[in-house]
């Protein structure tokens, strides 16, 4: 299957979960609210919670300890052991003062489970926080990444680190909205397989639009679950562009789970029956956000003609 259909890749929790839980030492960190006027060390955190935060940095960030602060008091219900949560995550590089990396570029947050596996640097900023939170974490390189630091991230060994965390409500999937096929691009075909799609007549769609599906044939097989693994012939194309940017009709359909390809593709495609030809509209927040793939401008909504061959529960 086709790479620029893949969800991106979530680098942060992955990275530094598993690295510090394979890392010797420990933090001995502590708890303040942002109210302390050292809590952050003179860093200033501004902004909307799931938002890409706002930092103004105080010169170097100086310590040798792991603190998490309160910066914003959510009023949500209290994260227990064993919750699962979606958390956006930031970090910055506090000897640099620049962002390394945020899941605001990738326009999704992180699934946290809130247990004993979380590594020191991150318990405090999870369990026990109150949903709708906004906490941020100062430490060293070595604790946050083990005695290596992170080459990937930009951060040496001997670095500090500020790690802003936006624990959110939690999040119910979208469904999408049915439309008439008159409010999709045509399908243009050769050969009775589609080539292209063609946008005559149609406005530009809007950013922040919502998730558009036309069911263009309807299948009689199983119905599609989010938790399944599909065998699809598909072609995507961005608004009034010339071509697809990837399609496989010209070669062998592709075999994927759900849980790997952008998100309008899991909402939009669950429900649908086995053997159904559907349109999709993707709105950038759950397609590739400002992220650009190659053929796809960032913040493009993603125009997809999908049919579903084949329908069977992912193996674990």
């Amino acid at each position: 299957m086709s790479r620029r259909l893949r969800r991106i890749p979530i680098l942060l929790i992955s990275l530094v979960l598993a690295t510090v839980l394979a890392a010797c030492g420990s933090s001995d960190g502590s708890s303040s609210d942002a109210s302390d006027s050292d809590a952050l060390h003179g860093i200033k955190i501004s902004g909307d919670l799931g938002k890409e935060p706002e930092v103004e940095w105080n010169g170097k960030l100086d310590v040798d300890k792991t603190e998490t602060t309160v910066v914003d008091q959510g009023d949500g219900a209290e994260i227990k052991d064993g919750d699962q949560v979606q958390a956006y995550l930031w970090i910055g590089n506090g000897y640099t003062q620049e962002k390394a990396y945020s899941d605001f570029d990738n326009g999704e947050p992180e699934a946290i489970t809130a247990d004993d596996t979380l590594s020191p640097v991150f318990k405090d900023a999870v369990l026990g926080q109150k949903l709708g939170s906004r906490v941020a974490v100062t430490t060293t390189a070595q604790e946050a990444f083990g005695e290596a630091g992170n080459t990937q991230l930009g951060i040496g060994n001997k670095d500090t680190v500020l790690i802003i965390v936006d624990l959110m409500e939690p999040f119910e999937a979208p469904k999408p909205k049915t439309v008439p096929s008159s409010q999709m691009p045509k399908i243009v075909e050769e050969g009775g397989k589609p080539t292209s799609l063609d946008f005559t007549g149609l406005p530009k769609p809007k950013a922040d639009g919502d998730l558009e599906r036309s069911i263009v044939k309807q299948g009689d097989g199983a119905t599609v679950t989010e938790d399944m693994t599909l065998t699809v012939n598909y072609l995507g194309q961005v608004y009034d562009a010339k071509k697809p940017f990837d399609e496989s009709y010209s070669t062998k359909p592709a075999t994927f789970s759900l849980q790997q390809v952008v998100k309008g593709w899991t909402y939009g495609l669950t429900g649908v029956k086995v053997g159904s030809r559907v349109l999709l509209a993707i709105p950038p927040d759950l397609g590739y956000g400002s992220a650009e793939q190659s053929g796809i401008p960032a913040n493009s909504t993603l125009y997809f003609v999908v049919d579903v061959i084949k329908a069977e529960k992912a193996q674990q």
